[in-house]
């Protein structure tokens, strides 16, 4: 399947004449074991030479996918959540890092997270985390930089750079899958729009060129059209003034 990416293109072409370099990076939610969707994920990792952070679930965690991890280079496993346990009542916007139970209780899932995933990865662990559902309270952030963790990351453009002192923003800012749908490919068009209006913004400073542009994917759940649609999307980006951003070991 082919798609107009002739907008993209136009604005990638802007940012090079304007001498400004687009900092991207790859996000992938909800790892738990080595699957056949695993290794075609790590499969266009490679191809594409953009490594993809694994957002991978300390308590679901298998063996399997620490031993493809450890070959894999191009996987960076960072932390998401615990459990991805919906603590929210009914009516509430799902989420298991907001203020829905003790404060200690929150934070010790997260330093579990970390300590387990830094236990099953050893220093391929990148100190990120993701909480599920892409939201955390603002009290639950503050507590991260004494836990370890150095960067946060959720979606949309960041308000700052800082969600805490210590603790760095990096957000996604593209998903392809159409949550809320068909919870297939979203409308092809509306998403390279989508992707252009942010870069727009970026670029004209309305929003933050620093914080690196974030392509969010769910390899679980992907069929052939987001396969398809996310290899274009991210060969797209790629072939524009763009710099590969990764989270920093410390």
């Amino acid at each position: 399947m082919t798609w107009d990416w002739t907008p993209l293109a136009e604005e990638l072409r802007a940012w090079g004449q304007a001498g400004q370099t687009l900092p991207l990076w790859w996000r992938d939610d909800d790892a738990v074991a080595a699957t056949p969707q695993l290794e075609r994920l790590s499969d266009l990792s490679r191809r594409l030479g953009l490594p993809v952070h694994l957002a991978v679930i300390p308590q679901a965690a298998r063996p399997d996918l620490a031993a493809l991890v450890a070959q894999t280079p191009e996987l960076i496993p960072v932390v998401h959540g615990w459990a991805h346990h919906n603590h929210a009542p009914a009516g509430e916007k799902k989420a298991e890092f907001r203020l829905h139970r003790p404060l200690e209780a929150i934070k010790d899932d997260a330093r579990r997270g970390l300590a387990q995933l830094c236990d099953q990865f050893q220093d391929r662990l990148r100190p990120m985390f993701v909480p599920p559902w892409n939201r955390i309270a603002p009290e639950v952030a503050a507590t991260l930089p004494e836990l370890g963790y150095r960067f946060l990351s959720t979606a949309t453009p960041r308000a700052q750079r800082l969600a805490a002192p210590g603790l760095e923003q990096v957000n996604t800012h593209l998903d392809p899958i159409d949550w809320r749908g068909i919870r297939g490919l979203a409308d092809p068009d509306a998403l390279i729009g989508q992707t252009v209006a942010l870069l727009r913004d970026r670029r004209l400073g309305r929003a933050d060129p620093q914080e690196p542009f974030g392509v969010l994917t769910h390899h679980l759940v992907h069929d052939q059209q987001i396969w398809d649609f996310t290899e274009a999307l991210l060969m797209q980006l790629l072939q524009g003034p763009v710099r590969i951003w990764t989270v920093p070991v410390h």
